[in-house]
């Protein structure tokens, strides 16, 4: 797939790098999701989507290259239970173990998020999402762009704050006021919505990080490049890390609209998660960056 000869850099932010520390020593996180220890890295300037990608971005790219996405190939997604139409639900034959919100929905994919009753007629300024890694580097290649890595992805999240928790501050709802898109309630059963949406949002929704990022914390998870590691010492060191060599995951940051402290709390700056390469959901996208 060439990518085009002059690469667009609208809607981006010009980052110069230096040095930030990344990770954090907290205990609010998961042993085996490897977020510390507190290093100082450094990482080169680069540019970076102010958004993720939308469903009217993706839509082009699709039209321009006629790539069917993993998820077509497959024929099926996972789809969250409680957006399934009564129809849907009733076709529904397989769930994931030891998280049956997760359903099989076979006809889920980015035009379809919910399966083939639903459209994203009213979302396109929405994240897409049901986008496996490597439908994403599919993207990034049309695009002429790439997938940051956790360090980029960290350091444009922090938006130049030094070990706050959230890319505003340590508090989640300063003076009541919601900065992202998570669940509020009971996961996985009861959701009060109180930040205004049960799923996806548009990706302007809330305000920017001090970099002029939205939406870095809850919306979608987003991939990175890296191969995922705990081990400290397969991350690639300090100097602009790419992360290990090889692997069976690939890094996700920021959380989604289905992160709740009691089960999924990492919408924090320094958590992190990971999903095979194929793999494809409704609460999974992406945005792009370009080095100088």
């Amino acid at each position: 797939m060439e990518p085009p000869k002059e690469i667009s850099k609208e809607n981006m932010v010009y980052l110069p790098g230096g040095k930030f520390l990344m990770g954090t020593n907290d205990t609010v996180g998961f042993p085996d999701d490897g977020e510390g220890p507190i290093r100082e890295v450094s990482v080169k300037p680069f540019y970076i989507d102010k958004f993720a990608v939308t469903n009217a971005q993706f839509a082009k790219f699709i039209e321009a290259s006629n790539y069917r996405t993993e998820a077509e190939e497959f024929g099926w997604s996972f789809v969250f239970y409680s957006f399934l139409s009564d129809s849907t639900a009733k076709k529904v034959t397989q769930t994931v173990a030891g998280t049956p919100w997760w359903t099989v929905v076979e006809g889920a994919y980015w035009k379809r998020p919910e399966g083939p009753e639903s459209d994203i007629s009213s979302r396109m300024d929405h994240p897409v999402v049901h986008v496996s890694w490597n439908d994403a580097l599919a993207y990034c290649q049309w695009s002429g762009k790439r997938l940051p890595t956790e360090a980029e992805w960290e350091y444009a999240a922090r938006g130049g704050l030094s070990q706050k928790m959230y890319p505003w501050g340590d508090e989640l709802t300063p003076d009541g006021n919601h900065q992202c898109n998570i669940w509020q309630g009971s996961f996985p059963r009861t959701n009060r919505i109180e930040d205004g949406y049960a799923g996806t949002a548009p990706v302007d929704t809330y305000e920017p990080n001090d970099y002029g990022l939205y939406n870095v914390s809850g919306n979608v998870w987003e991939w990175c490049s890296d191969w995922f590691t705990k081990r400290v010492d397969q991350k690639g060191g300090l100097d602009n890390p790419q992360g290990p060599q090889s692997g069976e995951t690939k890094s996700m940051r920021g959380g989604s609209y289905l992160c709740h402290k009691s089960y999924c709390n990492r919408y924090r700056v320094a958590a992190r998660s990971s999903n095979t390469p194929d793999s494809s959901t409704g609460n999974i996208g992406f945005r792009c960056v370009v080095r100088e």
